[in-house]
């Protein structure tokens, strides 16, 4: 038998989703820790991984943000 192959506790043998979210700074640490607690994945290996990267600049984007300044502020 081949021992399957992990990255992080998560195999590489099946498909895997993949969800990427682009929010205002201020926010991404609240966001980032609510979606381990509700995937819940500090409680069991392979339950899945969730990480923050900065981002620097994005195009195609200007309409959404536009809309969502006001809410964002809100939050703020």
């Amino acid at each position: 038998l081949e021992e399957a192959r992990t990255f992080f506790g998560l195999t590489l043998e099946t498909q895997r989703d993949v969800l990427m979210f682009l929010v205002e700074e201020h926010l991404s640490r609240t966001i980032l820790e609510t979606i381990g607690e509700v995937g819940q994945f500090d409680r069991e290996a392979g339950a899945g991984i969730a990480f923050q990267l900065d981002v620097e600049d994005a195009v195609g984007i200007s309409h959404q943000v536009e809309r969502l300044v006001p809410v964002v502020e809100e939050k703020l």
